[in-house]
């Protein structure tokens, strides 16, 4: 079956590094991948979903991977760049128009959003509050400021809708003058830092979370430019994929699950009418929404718990009316 554990699948659990790919039978499903057809992975992490779309290809098929996090390009061109129908490009998939190999269009992009398993796991890499380690949080350490260069020089205001809007933090004016009071004094350097401050001024309750989860996510979000890039990424994968082609995008919380709902709606789905208003000329769709929001099933939950908050949506581009 098609999406299926065929034979030749590196399992799941064996994956490099020992990442385990979310939703890896469904987006194999929802990608419906034909043998000589051209696919973009536009987040390869440790390449889990990629190796499936390429064990699916045959001798004329493509597979072009992207990440801005040069740790993941360094593992597939080790793993995966000595197959010859493998393309490799660093950078964000918000800028994937710009890559000349993606100039003949796509039958089937994914994008597998937020950060990575390796990324939160490795300390050095500053993005856990469960972990010490520089206050670094970018995707790409080489481009831009990091968590920490940035709350050192921000405003209270900015830092507090920062909070709000990327993090829904509901403490964010308590945690943001904290947060400026602590670095007049010493300027942050460390995860352990920031997250100790933000449990030391949160108001002690029965939620479930870290109390820093919000905000390091809110961090995150804003110095990785996430939002936006979704925003670009999903423009231009429409612009790329062929008629028929399919776009299959994986998010981790509401922010990014809202942003590819309304995305694909606005494609799919004809906009309410108003009959106080001029009629507007007849809505014509150029995505087909392939079933609803997909989660993962009990046996996945059990093996990862990371995808407990995974929502993976699929469309497919209509052809040419």
């Amino acid at each position: 079956m098609r999406g299926g554990a065929q034979a030749g699948h590196l399992p799941v659990s064996q994956s490099p590094a020992g990442h385990l790919p979310v939703l890896y039978t469904q987006v194999l499903d929802g990608l419906r991948v034909i043998e000589n057809g051209t696919y973009l992975d536009g987040t390869f992490g440790r390449g889990g979903h990629a190796r499936g779309v390429l064990e699916q290809l045959g001798p004329g098929g493509r597979l072009l991977v992207m990440d801005k996090d040069p740790e993941a390009i360094a593992v597939a061109e080790r793993d995966f760049a000595p197959d010859p129908r493998v393309s490799i490009f660093r950078g964000s998939f918000a800028d994937l128009l710009h890559w000349n190999a993606t100039a003949d269009g796509l039958d089937g992009v994914l994008f597998d959003l937020g950060v990575s398993s390796p990324q939160l796991d490795v300390a050095e890499r500053g993005f856990s509050f469960g972990k010490d380690g520089p206050l670094d949080m970018r995707m790409d350490p080489d481009s831009g400021e990091s968590a920490a260069q940035w709350l050192n020089r921000v405003e209270e205001r900015e830092l507090m809708d920062v909070l709000w809007t990327y993090g829904e933090e509901r403490q964010g004016r308590r945690i943001a003058r904290a947060i400026i009071a602590r670095r007049d004094k010493q300027p942050f350097t460390r995860t352990a830092e920031l997250a100790e401050l933000i449990a030391s001024v949160m108001p002690r309750g029965k939620d479930k979370i870290h109390p820093a989860t919000r905000s390091f996510q809110a961090i995150r979000i804003h110095i990785n430019r996430e939002l936006a890039d979704l925003e670009a990424g999903l423009d231009a994968a429409m612009a790329r994929l062929k008629p028929g082609g399919r776009l299959a995008v994986i998010s981790f919380h509401s922010l990014e699950d809202r942003i590819v709902k309304q995305f694909m709606n606005r494609h799919a789905k004809a906009p309410p009418t108003n009959r106080r208003l001029p009629e507007l000329a007849a809505f014509v769709p150029t995505l087909d929404l392939i079933g609803g929001a997909i989660k993962a099933e009990d046996d996945e939950l059990a093996v990862n718990p990371r995808s407990r908050s995974a929502v993976l949506r699929v469309a497919e581009k209509r052809g040419v009316a």
